[in-house]
């Protein structure tokens, strides 16, 4: 909950910032900032996710579906026209161009759940050894989850999914293991969140695109 926290006021820091032209290490404006401004981009946040949860139901849609979330959360940001029409523009592109590494990662995740499955059936000898490797592919599949929501956070229109997914890995084993908890934190927020009350698995999705724009928006990616 606490990395989640973090990625909320890391993704409000930066919206406001862009959106009423402050710089977010003044105080002074950090005070005159506009409870309208918060509460439109939570609006924002909610609408997105609806949208996302809508176009991801074909699972192998997961990926543009939250990388056109993303964009449509920095048109918000940007003050650039953010409606249905460019979300599902935006949606269209990725999805022509980014279905066969949507489809590698849902591979890549299907693995790392059947090792899971086998190492918690009980049926393999070895004890601690067998403990480390579940242990092994459970960080293992969240670092592929993760990696996958930077990729599609950072895709543009015209970039190449792969290049993009080389980079998100890199950010997210390397260079910014911090953004990275942030994500691994929202996720956990939406496992709970569904799990307790499905329907609030939609406005959870949009806070997670939020989540992943702010971790990539504060290193000046996005």
């Amino acid at each position: 909950m606490s990395g989640t926290s973090a990625a909320a006021r890391a993704f409000a820091d930066t919206a406001t910032d862009t959106a009423t032209g402050t710089s977010s290490d003044t105080a002074a404006g950090a005070d005159r900032r506009p409870l309208a401004v918060r509460f439109a981009l939570f609006a924002e946040c909610l609408l997105a996710g609806v949208w996302l949860l809508l176009a991801a139901l074909a699972l192998v849609t997961a990926l543009p579906a939250f990388a056109a979330a993303c964009g449509h959360l920095r048109r918000h940001l940007d003050a650039e026209r953010a409606g249905w029409r460019e979300f599902a523009a935006e949606w269209a592109a990725a999805v022509r161009t980014g279905w066969r590494f949507s489809l590698l990662w849902w591979a890549a995740l299907a693995l790392l759940a059947f090792d899971l499955r086998v190492v918690s059936s009980g049926l393999l000898p070895g004890g601690p050894a067998v403990a480390a490797v579940g242990a092994t592919a459970a960080v293992a599949a969240v670092a592929v989850v993760v990696a996958g929501l930077r990729t599609a956070a950072a895709w543009r229109p015209g970039d190449d999914w792969a290049r993009t997914g080389r980079a998100a890995a890199r950010r997210t084993l390397r260079t910014e293991p911090g953004g990275s908890l942030l994500l691994a934190g929202g996720l956990a927020v939406v496992a709970v969140a569904a799990w307790m009350l499905p329907p609030l698995a939609a406005p959870a999705l949009g806070c997670l695109a939020a989540c992943a724009v702010a971790a990539e928006r504060r290193h000046g990616r996005t």
